[in-house]
This record gives C-alpha cells, sequence and structure tokens, in this order.
C-alpha cells in the first residue's frame, strides 16, 4: 500500500479534477472561485453543512442548507432564534438532534462571547462532532492536514483492499490508510475526492468501475468481487409497531397538536396525539386510550384518515390515523410539553416530522385544501 499512495493520490486528484463535484457552495470563495491552499473559508457555512451531511447525501441536503444561511446567515443569528424556529428551519431533513446540537452550540459559544474553532482538537470539544466531520469541517475551511473516515471511503477502501470483514472491526487500519494516502497534502481537495469518488464511481450497488482511476489497484475489482463488498456485519433485526393516531377536531373545526418533550427521539417537535397498539387491543381502543392517557381527553373514532409505514433508523412503525371528535375533558399536557388547538390553515407554523407532515398532508386533502 505504502510505495503505490503517490499514484493512488495523484490519479485521484486528476479524476476529482475533471469529475468531482466542485461547486459545492460552502467550498467556494466569495464569487465561485475555488480556493488556493492559503485561503481560509469561513467555518460556520462549513460547520453548518457538515452537520447536515451526517445521515444525508448532499443533493438532499444543499437546498436546506441555503435556505438555512438565508435564515440564520451567521452564529449569532441561530444562537438569537427559538429552538421552534431552528427546527422549523429544520424540517423534513430528518435526524432533528442534529439542529438542536446546531442550537446549542451557538446558544453556548455566544453565551461565552467565543467564535467556533477552526482546527479539528477544538471542533471535536463540539457537542455532534466526531472525528471525521471535525476533520472534514477543518480540512474545508483552512486545508489542515486532517484526513477523513467516512461511510463512502470507508466503502473504497474495502473494496480497494478487498477487506474480508466489515470496516468498522478494522477502524485503525482504516484511519492508517486514509493519513498514508493524504501524507499531509491538499486536505481540502484530497477529502472531497475521496467522497465524491465514493458517491459516484464507487457506489453501494453497481459501482462503476470502469470510471475509476483505482480500478488497476483495485483488489475487488481484479477478483470481480466489488459488488460483495464492503462485507456487512450481521443485521440487527428490526422492531415493527402500529401506532394509532387520532386527529382531534373540535365544533370549530380547530385540531389539537402537542409538543413533544425537548429530549429524545424527535424533541420538540409537534405533532397529532397517538400511541401504539398494545396486543389485543383494536386500533380504535388505541386512540381512545392513547388521547386519554397523553392529553386527558375523551374522544370519538370517527373515520379512518389515512394509514401508512414509516422508517425510522432502529424501528419500524405502521401509523394508523383516524378523525375523532371531543366527548369529554379538557386536553392537557400530561406527556407533551403543551397542546394546543389550531385551525388546520395555521398547521404550517409549527414544526413537523415527516410522518406527521404526511398527515397533515391527507387532512388538506380531506377538507380541499392545497
Amino acid at each position: 500500500m505504502r510505495h503505490r499512495a503517490p499514484d493512488l493520490y495523484a490519479s485521484l486528484l486528476s479524476w476529482w479534477a475533471h469529475h468531482g463535484r466542485r461547486d459545492v457552495p460552502w467550498r467556494l470563495l466569495p464569487g465561485g472561485r475555488q480556493p488556493g491552499p492559503d485561503d481560509v473559508l469561513p467555518t460556520y457555512p462549513v460547520w453548518v453543512a457538515e452537520v447536515m451531511l451526517q445521515q444525508t447525501r448532499l443533493a438532499v441536503a444543499l437546498p436546506f442548507w441555503r435556505r438555512w444561511l438565508d435564515r440564520f446567515p451567521d452564529l449569532a443569528s441561530l444562537a438569537a432564534a427559538s429552538r421552534q424556529d431552528v427546527l422549523h428551519a429544520w424540517q423534513g431533513l430528518g435526524y432533528y438532534a442534529r439542529a438542536q446540537q446546531l442550537h446549542g452550540v451557538a446558544t453556548q459559544l455566544a453565551a461565552a462571547k467565543r467564535q467556533l474553532p477552526a482546527d479539528r482538537a477544538g471542533l471535536e470539544r463540539l457537542s455532534g462532532l466526531g472525528r471525521t466531520t471535525a476533520a472534514s469541517i477543518a480540512a474545508t475551511v483552512g486545508n489542515s492536514a486532517d484526513p477523513i473516515l467516512d461511510g463512502n471511503v470507508r466503502r473504497l477502501l474495502a473494496r480497494l483492499l478487498a477487506f474480508p470483514a466489515p470496516p468498522r472491526q478494522a477502524t485503525a487500519l482504516f484511519w492508517t490508510m486514509v493519513e498514508l494516502l493524504l501524507n499531509g497534502r491538499r486536505a481540502r481537495d484530497f477529502n472531497q475526492a475521496l467522497m465524491d469518488l465514493g458517491a459516484l464511481v464507487c457506489r453501494p450497488r453497481a459501482p462503476l468501475c470502469r470510471c475509476c482511476p483505482w480500478q488497476r489497484h483495485c483488489h475487488a475489482y481484479a477478483k470481480g468481487i466489488q459488488q460483495q463488498l464492503p462485507v456487512r456485519p450481521t443485521p440487527t433485526p428490526i422492531p415493527r409497531f402500529v401506532v394509532g393516531v387520532g386527529v382531534v377536531l373540535d365544533r370549530q373545526g380547530k385540531v389539537l397538536i402537542g409538543q413533544r418533550q425537548p429530549d429524545g427521539l424527535l424533541g420538540g417537535l409537534w405533532e397529532f396525539v397517538g400511541g401504539t397498539q398494545e396486543p389485543g387491543e383494536t386500533m380504535a381502543a388505541t386512540v381512545v386510550r392513547a388521547l386519554w392517557q397523553n392529553v386527558g381527553l375523551a374522544v370519538a373514532v370517527g373515520p379512518e384518515l389515512l394509514r401508512f409505514d414509516h422508517a425510522y433508523t432502529h424501528r419500524r412503525l405502521s401509523f394508523v390515523v383516524y378523525l375523532c371528535r371531543p366527548v369529554a375533558g379538557d386536553a392537557r399536557p400530561v406527556v407533551n410539553q403543551q397542546v394546543v388547538w389550531v385551525w388546520p390553515h395555521d398547521l404550517h407554523r409549527y414544526p413537523f416530522s415527516a410522518a406527521h407532515i404526511r398527515i397533515i398532508q391527507a387532512l388538506r386533502e380531506r377538507s380541499g385544501q392545497t
């Protein structure tokens, strides 16, 4: 590997110069110019982008990044924003803890009258940043000699070596490889080139080996096993739950929503009230029980609005949603931070998760709204 490193390095950067994603906005100088080796880019836009890119593809993250920078152009404006405004700006991107981490870091730094660090060690001390994300930010901002090791790079190196085990079983080896390949040179470009090669050519399925600058060095390609690698760990069974949800409309036509507690999954987002179905329980009974336990409201369950499946990282949910009307009790926040009655046309003012946005859309379609 050591004797091939200079060739791998040179061929990758040559490929990237012609085929890489060189127009990523947070990697450019004002006016859209490519930065030189000694240029320093602003940290804030890069930090936001790299956090968004955790668990999210570039094409998906880019429009969110643009809207975020329009709304929160700097650290001070993010620190001054409310949590609800931050979650609303993040709505639809998923993994909402990332948004809360950005906001938390901004408020902490603002309170301490400090700026974002630009070095890897300082960045790693911030909430939500591991070694790879911190290294990517540092190298992009200041061209520091910090290599990265994300999922794209692990896959790329596993195929290059025809590595016979899951890459995470040899993390130290893979870090040694990227350090050897980089050798302290042009980290800003080299790291992006690695990510681009993994995303555009050495794809998870159907890799485009004919386009790969590393083809002649690739052991997996030589053995014809590139589509079988990287070796995946034995998957953990993902549990599935059925959730009954009540869209409760009062006599005026207002709908009941609750805000989740700030910590935990989807913390701070708004939702329609529901609960997980228990053994032997009908879906209607699940909805009645959930509304009584969660907000102290007795309801009559009406027609089914919709049903759909939604996948999270560690669980699968099947939602069954009913229209309901209140018959007794006053809604109060037993489980949620707060509960409110709102007009359906005002639901867009509140940040919801992707699953509950589907419910809003179904409610609008039923009422004839667009």
